[in-house]
């Protein structure tokens, strides 16, 4: 009767030690590993941008960082000087300015730096109006074709991407953790307040070189933005082509733990319904993005962001009314709205931009920050046919 109590104890023992056995032995992946590191840019101080090459063709070509993207695309007039012959098919490709059937090229290979990425199909493009606004040549877009494959790591502070295979990851303390919903494309949800305060769900996209971006849908039915909120009428452009947007700002918008204030928002109407409304009130963009660093694992369905050194960098909040493009290596005005400040002033599109307060450095990036940064006016030299003029243009600000 004695032994009994020893006899329990030891099946107890047995029992945790056959526990231990079988925790030891648990499957766990390998942890992710750097497969390459790739340098970046970001054009007009927007978007991300990569070099890459296609395998079996020695230019190096330029694409644009897009998690608005559902796939990998090349433009035409890349595929066109590289010989390569697409594909029809009856698949649309659907984007903010329009809808068109697209066309393939299958079974294709990228290199990024040392890592090449194999089996791609790559629809075909026509990205001549982002070469113009983003003033370099645009060669293609990258979305959820390589994003679904790997880890990356997104830094502004160095401009680098660290590329990682998929597997365990410790993220690094100070930063917040979202976990979207991913398809093929990331929706998480944001609170926007200023009339009123809304929660909806919008397209994490650091392929848009905009901070807010909201349909005219939900933006109506929501009554979020205040009746009395300056408007100034835009055109901006995404895939398909231009489209008129309006330009006003929201008091607060808030991600996750992160609050921003005074937010420049744009408002669209989605017409090919873009945002699938009530589904997404619409975009948050790369002017919000690129404040933190991030760590893109589409594999855990995980957004990792930590605020960076552009954390508090200022918003733009001044109002042209004019857009610049570069174009064949001259800097010129690309379109102007009737009735904007640019139109007051007598600047009309065509016109060579010579210089901007007395900036005659051709930087296309500082040019168009100067029309964006909160001045009341700035001073062009622009050149028209033959003729050289000084013109003062009153910026309007959205404050």
């Amino acid at each position: 009767m004695k032994a009994l109590p020893i006899i329990i104890v030891l099946s107890v023992a047995g029992l945790f030690s056959a526990q231990h056995a079988n925790a030891q032995e648990e499957y766990i992946s390998p942890p992710s590993q750097t497969l390459t590191v790739v340098p970046f840019s970001l054009a007009a101080e927007s978007v991300v941008l990569i070099k890459g090459l296609l395998l079996g063709h020695a230019d190096t070509l330029t694409f644009i960082l897009d998690t608005g993207s559902s796939g990998i695309s090349l433009d035409s007039t890349t595929a066109s000087l590289l010989n390569l012959e697409p594909e029809e098919s009856e698949i649309n490709i659907r984007g903010i300015a329009g809808v068109r059937k697209a066309e393939f090229l299958y079974n294709k290979k990228l290199k990024l730096n040392e890592l090449v990425v194999d089996s791609l199909n790559f629809h075909i493009n026509d990205y001549e109006f982002l070469s113009y606004v983003y003033g370099t040549r645009i060669d293609g877009v990258i979305g959820y074709s390589l994003l679904s494959r790997y880890i990356l790591k997104v830094d502004y502070d160095i401009n680098e991407i660290e590329i990682c295979s998929q597997g365990p990851i410790k993220y690094p303390r100070g930063g917040h953790l979202l976990r979207p919903f991913i398809r093929t494309l990331p929706v998480h949800s944001a609170r926007i307040k200023d009339h009123r305060k809304v929660t909806s769900r919008f397209l994490v996209d650091i392929g848009a070189g905009l901070s807010l971006v909201l349909s005219e849908d939900f933006e109506q039915d929501s009554s979020v933005v205040r009746k009395k909120r300056k408007r100034f009428p835009v055109e901006a452009h995404g895939v398909g082509g231009k489209l008129n947007m309006e330009m006003t700002l929201v008091k607060d918008f808030r991600l996750g733990p992160y609050r921003f204030r005074k937010v420049p928002t744009m408002v669209f109407e989605d017409e090919f319904n873009v945002t699938s409304y009530p589904y997404l009130g619409g975009i948050i963009g790369n002017q919000i993005l690129k404040r933190f660093n991030l760590i893109i694992n589409y594999g855990r369905r995980e957004i990792y962001m930590k605020p960076n050194s552009l954390f508090r960098e200022p918003f733009e909040y001044s109002y042209s009314g004019m857009e610049l493009y570069h174009i064949d290596g001259l800097i010129v005005i690309g379109s102007v709205v009737d009735g904007s400040p640019a139109d007051t002033a007598g600047l009309t599109a065509g016109d060579v931009v010579i210089a901007i307060d007395n900036n005659a450095g051709q930087d296309f990036t500082q040019y168009k920050k100067a029309l964006t940064s909160a001045r009341k006016q700035v001073k062009l030299i622009i050149r028209r046919d033959d003729e050289l003029l000084e013109i003062r243009l009153k910026l309007l600000s959205l404050l």
